[in-house]
């Protein structure tokens, strides 16, 4: 993984011994036996950093095991009051109490030290948010795209025809090297928490690679990235998202067309297409099919707004209202 653990030295100066050294075991343990993903370990150091800070300045003094310990549901709520104060949304909140509960299950369950209060404190309410994909001809639109055809435009390409037709994570398609390339019309993809799957390839995803590839002017070697940025190194996941930028405002698509939203795409599509729940969620490695049960939802509101706008009732109903009788 790259990166170091990110607890700062100025968070643990602010520890009792005993704390600082359990936060550097917990952060050995998300990185090396959790297999956390950086932006997962970022996320949990900030938001302990952030209590670690608080509980420093509430109780006036440097502090221990002991007095993480005795953490109270009154210690808690001021807190996240202060989280609020400070403008954390309610996502952010619910973030912070998650990397929070992280540490202390993992200290209770060492045997470290235990905190009897934290099961009590409640997450904020967050608004129920749907995956927003794209319609099957928005995606096909950008994923045919041919741009002016130099190398870069055919590796966003062939970045993007893989991401809807694997369903892949951006991530996890930035990390393949050539040595991952699909064999037998099969592509292996580690996902998160280092659990590997088998996702079917598409025949247009393998000639939008080789075209990518024969184009592509840096030399090739197995533990070589499979996309590159213009300098030869694995592409930065943020020049990706631009280019997705520049390319849905050149074909004016909307705002939600962004790389994961080809992910999202990939699973409405099969779900509306007749694949089952099951086969999404073993294709998309979900851990649980509570996730993947979301794109039924959305299907669900796709039918709606069809049924609406094509209905002839509806459409009767919006124009001259008939007398009841």
């Amino acid at each position: 993984m790259a990166g170091p653990a990110v607890i700062k030295d100025e968070t643990l100066a602010l520890c009792a011994a005993d704390l600082a050294q359990v936060l550097q075991d917990w952060q050995q343990y998300l990185q090396f036996e959790k297999h956390a993903s950086r932006h997962t370990l970022r996320a949990y150091s900030t938001d302990v950093t952030q209590f670690i800070t608080f509980l420093a300045e509430h109780l006036g003094q440097s502090p221990c095991l002991n007095d993480l310990s005795e953490v109270d549901i009154r210690d808690f709520r001021s807190w996240m009051s202060r989280r609020t104060m400070d403008g954390a949304s309610a996502a952010t909140r619910a973030r912070s109490l998650s990397g929070v509960k992280n540490f202390l299950h993992w200290l209770d369950k060492q045997g470290i030290m235990h905190n009897a209060a934290i099961k009590t404190v409640r997450s904020p309410k967050l608004p129920h948010k749907l995956p927003r994909p794209l319609y099957e001809k928005q995606a096909l639109t950008l994923v045919t795209n041919s741009g002016d055809e130099g190398w870069i435009d055919k590796r966003n390409r062939a970045l993007f025809t893989m991401l809807y037709g694997c369903g892949l994570r951006i991530e996890e398609a930035l990390l393949l090297t050539l040595k991952d390339l699909p064999r037998d019309g099969f592509l292996r993809v580690m996902g998160k928490g280092r659990k590997e799957r088998q996702v079917p390839v598409l025949s247009i995803v393998e000639n939008m690679l080789e075209q990518y590839r024969n184009a592509c002017p840096y030399p090739e070697a197995p533990e070589r990235a499979i996309f590159l940025g213009s300098r030869g190194k694995k592409l930065n996941q943020g020049v990706a998202q631009k280019a997705m930028r520049d390319l849905r405002r050149e074909l004016d698509l909307p705002e939600t067309a962004t790389p994961h939203a080809l992910r999202h795409s990939f699973a409405t599509h099969l779900l509306q297409n007749g694949a089952n729940l099951r086969e999404i969620q073993e294709l998309l490695g979900h851990a649980s099919l509570s996730t993947t049960q979301r794109y039924t939802e959305v299907d669900a509101t796709e039918l709606m707004r069809v049924y609406k706008n094509a209905h002839p009732r509806n459409k009767q109903d919006d124009t001259t209202p008939e007398e009841s009788g």
